[in-house]
């Protein structure tokens, strides 16, 4: 397997399991108490750090790989994993994208693209 597909996959994988539980935890406990829009913008500063710390390990484990594809690969990755969740909890594509016009989903699609860029900017831990 390349290594930016192997790099793609050991940093999307750990940030979407954890991303998966602070999402839950965000529309079932925090969203009702303070909106969806407050509560967006609470987890994706968390989202994000937790990316820099992963990317840093994968671009140390994998130091050839590209980065522009593994970016790449790591947004469909991420995206698509979003997508099945949707889908899994009832949601039709429409409803996915639709979503994503609304203030909370801009800010979440934000975050996701910020997810995206970090192995372009991250230094390998050394």
């Amino acid at each position: 397997m390349f290594p930016s597909v192997k790099a793609g996959l050991a940093y999307t994988i750990p940030v979407f399991a954890v991303a998966f539980v602070l999402g839950a935890v965000r529309v079932t406990v925090i969203a009702p108490a303070i909106g969806p829009v407050l509560a967006v913008a609470l987890e994706v500063p968390l989202v994000l750090t937790l990316s820099w710390f992963v990317a840093g390990r994968v671009l140390t484990l994998w130091p050839d790989s590209n980065r522009p594809a593994l970016a790449l690969l790591a947004f469909i990755l991420l995206m698509l994993l979003e997508l099945a969740t949707a889908l899994a909890f009832g949601q039709t594509p429409g409803q996915f994208l639709a979503a994503m016009a609304t203030p909370a989903g801009a800010l979440g699609l934000a975050g996701q693209i910020g997810f995206a860029l970090i192995p372009l900017v991250r230094q390998a831990r050394g």
